[in-house]
């Protein structure tokens, strides 16, 4: 979802002016932005979410920001499903997510420098929010801890299922963490969304009840071990993700400061998941062994992939993103058919289109009802004035 319009766009607003354009949906922490020549001014960042005062956007714009994030979707978990069935030498999972951090951590150093304008602003804010702030430093260890668990869960998950079937299974995600911000933001969800969410897990039920197996894959797969490495996966998604936007809420500290402390901790976090998983064999074959062209493709989705949509998600809203996570499943499914064998059956077809359609209800705006008792309110008392 994303805000446009409304009064109080100038170029550095203040506080009052953002917020006077911020929905009472919106429950975020509030930033100042210079505006651009979209007309950006005010930002407010929710989870992985990021919400602006904006200008209309094109839907040639929107349109593109969807191609991109489908692609990346589709693309990631296709290539990194490849890299651990083709019948070369494995690569270490571990090495590969500790990398994905450290390049995460450097592109957000780098964009935190155009943000504050200048080397020694940058110098400064890293002197403060990051050398000077062990205790936020701890306190972002937590979900770097938790989704180092979940991308080295990926890795396992799309060892053992198919790329379709994972794709699928992962969007449960979405009641893992519409429970999270219940319980730890004490949000509500819509009656429509409370029934996705059951449809989204109905799905899911059917896709696994018997999994589609791909008939060109000759590695030895263990799908429940898969399906719980998913299982984990999500449960740490949702987590991690509602932990990060309560930190964000707590302090206006930048999104790409946030960020470095995070990547700072999980690169430590994944570095002894190197040692004490693979310690021993990467001392023999070496820290990148089994690295192709292909396995570097996958570092660079995971790494750059998630940054640049996290940053044109603004652009859109959740039902353009219902549509977008729909279409990813559509491709990984056709891509999984011509690549890897794919046998497609009724029950995974019929769970695909019921996480499909409960996807795009989830996203579903919630009706605003201010305006809506403001005019009862108004009527009431017209009627009390006659």
């Amino acid at each position: 979802m994303a805000i446009r319009g409304g009064p109080g766009c100038s170029k550095q607003p203040t506080r009052k002016q953002c917020e006077s354009v911020r929905p009472a949906a919106v429950r975020a922490t509030w930033q100042p932005r210079e505006s651009s020549s979209q007309g950006q001014c005010c930002m407010w960042i929710e989870g992985a979410r990021i919400f602006w005062a904006e200008e209309n956007v094109s839907l040639l714009f929107k349109l593109y920001c969807l191609t991109v994030m489908t692609l990346v979707a589709a693309t990631y978990t296709i290539a990194l499903r490849y890299t651990r069935t083709s019948d070369k030498e494995l690569y270490f999972s571990t090495t590969a997510v500790c990398i994905t951090e450290v390049i995460k951590l450097l592109l957000s150093v780098g964009i935190l420098a155009k943000e504050t304008g200048s080397l020694g602003r940058l110098k400064t804010s890293l002197r403060e929010n990051v050398l000077g702030s062990p205790k936020e430093l701890m306190k972002l260890s937590v979900p770097s801890l938790v989704y180092a668990v979940q991308n080295n869960m990926a890795f396992l998950a799309l060892s053992n299922l198919d790329a379709a079937v994972y794709q699928v299974t992962y969007q449960l995600k979405i009641p893992c963490t519409a429970l999270c911000t219940v319980l730890m933001l004490n949000r509500t969800l819509s009656k429509v969304q409370w029934i996705s969410v059951f449809m989204l897990c109905g799905g899911v039920t059917l896709v696994q009840w018997k999994p589609a197996q791909a008939t060109k894959v000759m590695v030895e797969q263990n799908p429940l071990l898969g399906f719980g490495a998913i299982a984990i996966a999500v449960l740490c998604s949702g987590f991690a993700g509602v932990y990060f936007e309560k930190v964000l809420k707590s302090s206006d500290t930048s999104l790409w400061v946030r960020n470095i402390q995070m990547y700072l901790s999980g690169i430590v976090v994944t570095l002894v998941g190197v040692y004490l998983s693979d310690g021993a064999e990467i001392k023999e074959k070496g820290f990148f062994y089994g690295y192709t062209y292909y396995v570097w493709f996958v570092i660079f989705l995971a790494s750059v992939g998630g940054l640049y949509t996290s940053v044109v998600v603004k652009y859109t809203d959740n039902i353009m993103k219902g549509f977008s996570a729909a279409a990813a499943i559509i491709l990984s499914t056709i891509a999984s058919v011509m690549l890897f064998g794919l046998q497609i059956t009724l029950t995974f077809a019929l769970g695909t289109l019921l996480v499909c359609v409960s996807i795009y209800f989830y996203g579903l705006p919630r009706q605003d009802t201010t305006s809506i008792q403001q005019a009862e309110t108004a009527s009431k008392e017209r009627i009390s004035g006659v």
